[in-house]
Parts: structure tokens; C-alpha cells; sequence
């Protein structure tokens, strides 16, 4: 059976922390591969920026490349609408029953658990795993593996904020996802 870790997230822009969280865990828990999957429509947030899912795509290729150990699943780019991770597993497990999936998630993800969709059917699903964020703690009800990874406290708002401020990005994103912002005037409004 092989052993998947899925990433999921807007990734607008990818950065260095996603980067980091997905190859800790590739290697603390020991998995085959991390999927990173980028979603249409977060049902929890509105998404930001003057980016489409193809800028994102694009991005998300740059930041991983040259990492055999990582690659992209597109299934909730594929669909139109919210992406519920219920649903998307659901398919993914049906699609890869060789296949035992392990959610990574942050912290702040973690307390949110019990308002996710079908949590019960979903944890039926997939192992969870919670990564430590500051100002957050991995307590829930719900089974979850727990794994520390370097705390590098890095987001896409504040990536997006920093672009259209015109301050600097370098180190906390991929130099060629710096370039494709650049060259695309991606953030900039």
C-alpha cells in the first residue's frame, strides 16, 4: 500500500512553508509522496488576488520542481464549485485503492475539524496530520497524528500584501514563482 500525503490549499502564491511542512512530513512519517492539491473554491475562504487556477497551477509546478518526492493532484481544479475534502477523497480513494491517504493540515485547521463537512465519513477516510503553527494548538476530538515541523511563519496574505506594496518576497517563495509573479504582474493591484 502505498503511503500519500495530500496538501491541499489555495497556493496564492505557493511559498517556502508549504514546501517545508510537505517535506517534513514526507520524511518524518515516512510517505511515498506528498500530493499537493491546489482547490477551485476554498468553502471557508473567498479567493484573493488577480490570479486564476492556472497561474496558480503553474506556480505550484515551479515551487516543486526538481523534489521527486513531491507532485500535483488536480482533482478539485477539475470541478467546478466549493471543493469539500469529502467528496475529493472519497473519488481519490475510489480512483487509488492501492493507495492509504494521509491529510496534512495545519494547527489552525485542526481546531477547525469539527465544522468540516462529513467529518466523521471523512476521517473513515484518511489519517489526519497536524502541524504546528504559532498561536495555535492541535487539540480535537478527532484521531490525528501530530508532527513538529521548523516553525516558518509564512502566508500567501501576507506574500500577496508585501507584492502589491512592492516589498520584497526573496527566500519567502521559490525564485522561479518569483519570476511567473513578475512576468504575469500577478498581486500587483
Amino acid at each position: 500500500m502505498r503511503r500519500i500525503g495530500i496538501l491541499g490549499g489555495t497556493f496564492n502564491p505557493p511559498h517556502t512553508g508549504h514546501l517545508v511542512i510537505a517535506n517534513e512530513v514526507l520524511s518524518m512519517i515516512g510517505l511515498d509522496k506528498v500530493w499537493f492539491m491546489p482547490n477551485q473554491e476554498p468553502p471557508h475562504k473567498t479567493m484573493a488576488g488577480n490570479t486564476t487556477s492556472k497561474d496558480r497551477l503553474a506556480m505550484l509546478k515551479l515551487a516543486i520542481e526538481g523534489n521527486p518526492g513531491f507532485c500535483i493532484e488536480t482533482i478539485e481544479l477539475e470541478r467546478k464549485g466549493p471543493s469539500y475534502t469529502h467528496e475529493t477523497m472519497k473519488v481519490l480513494s475510489e480512483r487509488h485503492p492501492d493507495c492509504e491517504f494521509y491529510f496534512i493540515i495545519g494547527a489552525d485547521m485542526v481546531e477547525y475539524l469539527p465544522k468540516w463537512k462529513n467529518i466523521d465519513e471523512l476521517v473513515e477516510l484518511v489519517k489526519f496530520v497536524g502541524i504546528n503553527r504559532p498561536s495555535y494548538r492541535r487539540e480535537t476530538q478527532y484521531d490525528i497524528q501530530s508532527v513538529n515541523t521548523p516553525l516558518i511563519d509564512i502566508s500567501s496574505s501576507d506574500i500577496r500584501k508585501r507584492l502589491k506594496e512592492k516589498r520584497t518576497v526573496r527566500y519567502l517563495i521559490p525564485e522561479p514563482v518569483r519570476r511567473y509573479i513578475e512576468e504575469n504582474g500577478l498581486y500587483d493591484s
